[in-house]
């Protein structure tokens, strides 16, 4: 495991999170603007990990951004470090279900993660919402993996006129086990920066 998203690992979560279900609970923190992407982090009352908070203008159409977006297969997208996806459940414009494994190096143990990603859309203004939490209960636990269990990603996207969407990306994740708070905060700005650069490639018009 790199340690660039604690590894890349951590960048997406996926990586990609949190232990409230409020994400406006407290002011964002600007932290860095890079390829005119805006970054944001915050530290949670229940806990000392950061969340995350990403946002561009994108020259795409909703229908194209939501596709890539909500291809859960297309992993190698997302994160370098999940070592295998697969898909539990799908109902178009509504769920999507899904198993992942985060492969980690030595000396931390592999991750796994059990999701249920809730889309949401607005009739009036077209803006739409893919909210993923953990989905408990499912996927039995493996004594080779450590399972996440607190985590929180949500993307929301915004048509905002001129061919132009708004995207967002917020969220946070407690990796569990033995990886050290302070290093995952060190790392955490990277984490939207990563996917949104990626989504970027993918969906904007040349």
């Amino acid at each position: 495991m790199k340690l660039n998203f604690l590894p890349v690992f951590f960048i997406a979560i996926i990586y990609h999170l949190a232990f409230t279900e409020n994400l406006s609970a407290q002011d964002w923190n600007f932290i860095k603007e890079r390829d005119g992407i805006k970054i944001y982090t915050r530290t949670e009352e229940s806990t000392a990990l950061k969340s995350f908070k990403g946002e561009a203008d994108l020259k795409t159409d909703m229908e194209k951004i939501s596709k890539v977006i909500e291809k859960i297969e297309s992993y190698e997208l997302w994160n370098d470090d999940i070592s295998e996806i697969k898909v539990l459940g799908y109902e178009k414009d509504k769920y999507i279900r899904y198993y992942l494994v985060y492969k980690v190096q030595w000396p931390f143990t592999s991750r796994d993660l059990c999701v249920e990603a809730l889309i949401t859309i607005d009739p009036l203004t077209g803006k739409r919402s893919v909210r993923a939490t953990p989905l408990p209960g499912v996927v039995p636990e493996k004594p080779d993996k450590v399972r996440i269990t607190n985590y929180l990603q949500e993307w929301t996207m915004e048509p905002s006129g001129n061919g132009m969407v708004h995207l967002t990306l917020e969220g946070s994740v407690d990796p569990g086990g033995s990886i050290p708070t302070w290093l995952i905060n060190l790392v955490i700005s990277d984490t939207p920066l990563k996917i949104m650069r990626q989504v970027r490639e993918h969906v904007e018009v040349k």
